[in-house]
């Protein structure tokens, strides 16, 4: 990353997470994706099961790393993906916990979609750093 700024905002499901490093006019971009994005569960008849793959410890440490930098972050997602990073900070980075300023639900935005949210959710934080003369 060129620049440093201090706000991040992931948004995250189970195929990648997009996270954004930004300030008011600029943003750096990271994406994580998971080693096996396809993976899927198949169930005989029957049998009783949530049809969900279980969780990606790797993936989410990754996602984890890639956040350590921020000073505040937020976290976007549609409903299962987000919980679980959000249980493995818990778990595994438990300083980074208390930088997540809030959790949010969102489905499929566009990079755009994701950025306006963020500097709209930070609109009381300066974004832009200290100018000095």
């Amino acid at each position: 990353m060129s620049e440093h700024h201090f706000h991040a905002v992931v948004w995250i499901d189970h195929h990648e997470a997009r996270i954004f490093y930004f300030s008011i006019s600029d943003a750096n971009e990271i994406v994580v994706r998971p080693k096996d994005p396809t993976r899927h569960i198949h169930h005989k008849a029957n049998t009783i099961g949530s049809g969900h793959a279980p969780e990606d410890p790797d993936f989410l440490q990754r996602v984890t790393d890639a956040l350590a930098d921020a000073g505040a972050i937020l976290v976007l997602g549609p409903a299962n993906e987000k919980l679980a990073l959000l249980n493995h900070i818990d778990r595994r980075a438990p300083a980074l916990k208390s930088k997540i300023r809030g959790v949010e639900t969102a489905d499929h935005p566009t990079d755009g979609e994701i950025l306006a949210l963020a500097r709209r959710f930070f609109k009381d934080d300066h974004l832009e750093p200290p100018r000095v003369q």
